[in-house]
């Protein structure tokens, strides 16, 4: 084994140990206060309610720590197992060298990951969120959206990784900075689109019927000076009980979509707090700030990428003897999360400061008190943990913990 291979077969097993050790005290320290809910949420969730999410996040962990296993074995197979090598000898036999093997090669590997993960979604959907009463999901449904998401995937994903390879081979050595404008272009166009072309392929969506919320939505809307495209309500509720609600688009395109089954069970004043809530990210630059942070992150990445895909001991020391952009891109994608993993609590850190400013935002144009009426029933409803284990949650969490955001926004 080379000396990047060892490096590479270290930073792995540091990244799939740490996971599953986080894994498993998330779930023990979750058990550990599943016997008494928290005395600051003893008056609004039921003793069995809390049980019901500790029971719903152990299920959903033990399920992860599975496929972490199964991710890194995955992982050992296609580079020290001689997977890719082969999966490139297969690819060599149909097709002479080019951008089309390249994208067959990718497309290969790429159904490999979904064929793995697919027993994970099977499992995760008509088991756990089935037994803890969320999934309304049917097979029909789920295999149906399965098969849309690959023809989406397909109708966008390889015209771009045709660009990309495109750009690798005739770009000369500054390729990644037109890749890296490309991939800008790509996510622009993909975020004015999903709304209109894309998300209606999923769901049903229509305006908002309700007079008395409407009116609430709009003067609040125009308390802070922002406008959208309109007010809409998904049909969530066909596929699971779970509710939220979000902002998708940009410019002219932003919509508001509420799910109708957080609708059916918050309070008009409720519901305001939350979308004020949302309203505070964009009015506080948090969208923008992440896809800047996206952006320059992705810059670096792709710089690093090209200095890689020169490397001779890059590809030998991942067991692959055919070297080429296809697999340079590929390799990278494969082996990048075991190095990066224990960067992940600064994006979980900026996200949760993010979330106290949006909380905080909320509570001055709306509610502090309606948006912690809402929080509640949404955690009692959704069975989020109330105690999840503090290094998990600095690890995974994008949203802080119960206690420290109600704490908050009681004291505000």
């Amino acid at each position: 084994m080379t000396p990047f291979g060892l490096v590479f077969l270290a930073a792995l097993t540091l990244a799939t140990s740490l996971r599953l050790w986080l894994a498993r005290r998330h779930i023990l320290h979750v058990r550990a206060h599943r016997a008494a809910v928290p005395a600051e949420f003893s008056a609004e969730i039921s003793l069995d309610a809390h049980q019901r999410a500790a029971d719903y996040t152990c299920a959903k962990t033990r399920l992860a720590m599975a496929g972490v296993a199964v991710e890194a074995l995955i992982v050992l197979g296609l580079t020290f197992g001689g997977g890719l090598q082969a999966l490139h000898e297969l690819t060599a036999a149909w097709l002479s060298p080019g951008i089309g093997r390249g994208l067959a090669l990718i497309a290969l590997v790429t159904a490999l990951m979904t064929a793995a993960e697919l027993p994970f979604g099977l499992y995760r959907t008509f088991r756990i969120e089935e037994r803890f009463g969320f999934n309304r999901m049917t097979p029909r449904l789920f295999f149906l959206d399965l098969a849309k998401s690959v023809l989406i995937a397909a109708a966008f994903g390889i015209p771009l990784a045709a660009c990309v390879l495109w750009l690798m081979e005739r770009m000369g050595p500054y390729w990644w900075l037109y890749a890296w404008l490309v991939w800008i272009g790509f996510n622009l166009f993909m975020l004015a689109i999903y709304p209109t072309w894309i998300a209606p392929l999923f769901n049903r969506f229509s305006p908002m019927q309700d007079a008395e919320l409407k009116e609430r939505v709009e003067r609040l809307l125009a308390r802070c000076g922002f406008k959208v495209k309109g007010l809409m309500v998904m049909d969530g509720s066909r596929r699971s009980s779970h509710g939220n609600a979000y902002f998708t688009g940009f410019g002219k395109s932003k919509r508001i979509v509420f799910f109708d089954t957080l609708l059916s069970r918050l309070q008009p004043a409720e519901v305001e707090a939350v979308l004020a809530h949302e309203l505070g990210h964009f009015k506080l630059r948090h969208v923008a700030k992440r896809m800047a942070w996206i952006f320059l992150a992705s810059l670096g990445f792709l710089w690093l990428l090209g200095h890689l895909a020169q490397q001779d001991w890059f590809f030998n020391g991942l067991n692959v003897a055919a070297p080429s952009t296809a697999m340079a891109l590929i390799l990278f994608f494969i082996v990048m999360p075991s190095f990066t993993f224990l960067l992940q609590p600064l994006g979980a850190m900026y996200s949760r400061k993010h979330e106290f400013e949006a909380d905080q935002y909320a509570a001055r144009n709306a509610s502090a008190s309606d948006l912690v009426s809402a929080l509640v029933k949404l955690y009692r409803d959704n069975a989020s943990t109330l105690t999840p284990d503090p290094a998990h949650s600095a690890f995974y969490d994008s949203h802080p913990p119960a206690l420290a955001r109600i704490e908050r926004l009681k004291a505000s």
